[in-house]
């Protein structure tokens, strides 16, 4: 039995709903309420210590990180259909595309909306209140995120996260221009990945990085995506954001 515990479709919780919706697998659906900080309550904890979501549960095993968990996917369940190359060249390259994400693209975006749309969140709480919350934060970086949130990013920190998701949308848009999906031929989780970090979230918020005109392939790879049936489901999963956030589910952790 899979279980997985997510918040919104967006962002990372996105990126592991899309792969169970396209390989088909049924899974028992828990939604944490980030904005009620429910992946800090104890209950949660006990499940994952870092008090982070997504976390998938298979018969009792507890697999955390989204890009290990879409992976692990791959691995116990081979015999759905691949989101995964089976050569090592194409894993490679797909990983490639991961690690870039994970490393180079998530964190930008994900400053810009904590910045517009979380900060707003922290500002509501009142001081005593937030700190309360704050300190049961398990990890450190993320405590930090909370407060830098609560008085508002630097100026040059926002500008070189708009430089890191230029380049980001740039080095897209000349991949797509050598082969249809990021890591080749084949739709990846690489795909899944970048579409639930930056291509769900840059026409929102960059809508200057978002012309069609300047990334053409881009903007095409991003309609077949939408047009896909386990993205659609996906994306169809309930959202109880708070409407005044709503424009971007950037998992307040």
């Amino acid at each position: 039995m899979l279980k997985l515990y997510h918040a919104e479709p967006g962002a990372n919780s996105l990126k592991c709903l899309i792969p169970l919706k396209e390989k088909g697998l049924e899974f028992e659906s828990r939604y944490v309420d980030l904005h009620r900080f429910e992946q800090h309550e104890p209950w949660f904890l006990a499940i994952n210590p870092e008090g982070q979501v997504p976390v998938l549960d298979h018969d009792g095993v507890i697999i955390t990180q989204s890009t290990v968990i879409n992976e692990y996917l791959e691995d116990a369940f081979p015999e759905a259909p691949p989101l995964r190359p089976a050569d090592p060249v194409g894993k490679a390259r797909m990983r490639w595309w991961n690690k870039f994400v994970d490393e180079h693209v998530m964190n930008y975006v994900s400053m810009h909306g904590w910045h517009r749309f979380i900060g707003v969140l922290a500002r509501g709480i009142e001081s005593g209140e937030f700190e309360r919350l704050v300190a049961r934060i398990p990890l450190h970086e993320q405590r930090e995120k909370w407060r830098t949130a609560r008085s508002g990013f630097s100026e040059a920190d926002l500008a070189n996260a708009t430089r890191k998701v230029q380049v980001a949308v740039d080095r897209a848009e000349t991949q797509l221009a050598q082969t249809p999906w990021l890591a080749g031929d084949m739709y990846t989780l690489a795909d899944i990945n970048f579409f639930s970090h930056c291509g769900m979230y840059v026409s929102r918020m960059f809508p200057e990085l978002s012309d069609a005109r300047k990334h053409p392939r881009l903007a095409g790879w991003r309609e077949r995506i939408l047009a896909r049936a386990g993205v659609q489901a996906a994306l169809a999963m309930p959202d109880h954001t708070n409407p005044q956030l709503r424009t971007f589910t950037g998992e307040a952790r």
